[in-house]
């Protein structure tokens, strides 16, 4: 697979952040309501939901937490019916994004992402503009300084689960994995007691673009921190090169 994994290294390390830490537990509150409604409250029969509880303990949401939500989800039938709303557009230098969100009011939602696009002076084109420049795939980030065994051990346990590639970045090791085998290999490396700093079927890049002028970094920063504060926005996927010392 083309690409390298500096943009997950990046995401990863954002979300250690405490306040990020608590957004991203709202967020995947929202996908298990939703999970729920759709499939049931069972993981074992709901695939999605299982999908999203895989999610959520790579995230270290914690079990009664995670128990709290899906008994809330099946228990609520006032709860907001959310719709799934995917907006692909352009940054700055060509860049491309993708923004997955889960709303009750779609208005709203399409007026909160063209007005983040629009003030970093980007703009949210038609379904399929960008899409295309990712591959869908399941995503494994294991983080060197949680993880005592070897590298080699790890590609192999991964490799033999079904894992599709294994990258050894800088602080990180990333396994990328086909959708419909991203259970059997987050089970296999859960079953050896491997830490998982994140676990998700994601977008993933196919290639990455520079930005060499500052002002367009500073606008693709301007469009990616307002899409953060959108609260109907779940997921956030762009193929920017961000700088390894701009990281956070």
């Amino acid at each position: 697979m083309s690409g390298h994994s500096k943009f997950s290294n990046i995401k990863h390390k954002k979300e250690k952040n405490d306040a990020a830490k608590g957004k991203i537990f709202t967020r995947i509150g929202r996908e298990i309501a939703v999970a729920v409604k759709a499939g049931g409250p069972d993981p074992d029969n709901n695939s999605r939901l299982h999908e999203v509880v895989l999610k959520a303990k790579a995230a270290n949401m914690p079990n009664d937490t995670i128990a709290h939500s899906i008994k809330k989800a099946a228990g609520d039938a006032n709860a907001a019916n959310y719709e799934s709303i995917t907006y692909e557009g352009y940054g700055p230098g060509g860049t491309a994004i993708i923004v997955e969100t889960l709303t009750d009011n779609r208005n709203r939602t399409a007026a909160a992402v063209r007005a983040a696009f629009s003030k970093g002076d980007g703009n949210v084109g038609s379904v399929g503009c960008v899409s295309y420049m990712f591959d869908r795939k399941g995503q494994i980030i294991v983080d060197k300084e949680e993880y005592e065994g070897d590298a080699d051990d790890l590609m192999m346990m991964a490799l033999d689960a079904g894992a599709e590639d294994f990258k050894d970045a800088e602080d990180v090791y990333e396994i990328i994995t086909d959708p419909d085998s991203f259970t059997a290999v987050y089970d296999a490396l859960d079953k050896e007691g491997v830490p998982m700093e994140s676990a998700e079927v994601t977008e993933i890049p196919q290639n990455y673009v520079d930005l060499t002028d500052p002002e367009a970094v500073k606008k693709m920063r301007r469009i990616l921190d307002l899409l953060d504060d959108v609260d109907d926005v779940q997921e956030v996927y762009h193929n920017w090169n961000e700088p390894e010392e701009d990281e956070e």
